[in-house]
């Protein structure tokens, strides 16, 4: 009965570890917000099905173009 209640633990711990404190407290968690991630650079396709337009107006070597706009404002375009 002794080894059953060792083993049982062990296998709780292995379990709990594999989901790990943050993923446990995420979910009972109801004030938790989305965080959406935004590319570094977007492509040309990309900033106009966001809503916007490509602006080169401010290219350089050193300045990509910059997406004016839309979901994806002042992100550069590569």
């Amino acid at each position: 009965m002794r080894i059953r209640r060792i083993l049982a633990a062990v296998i709780a711990t292995a379990a709990f570890s594999g989901l790990g404190i943050t993923g446990a407290a995420a979910t009972t968690d109801t004030t938790a917000t989305t965080t959406t991630v935004t590319p570094a650079s977007l492509t040309p396709g990309e900033c106009e099905q966001g809503g916007g337009t490509v602006d080169r107006t401010h290219t350089s070597a050193a300045k990509l173009p910059t997406c004016k706009g839309g979901k994806f404002n002042g992100q550069d375009v590569d």
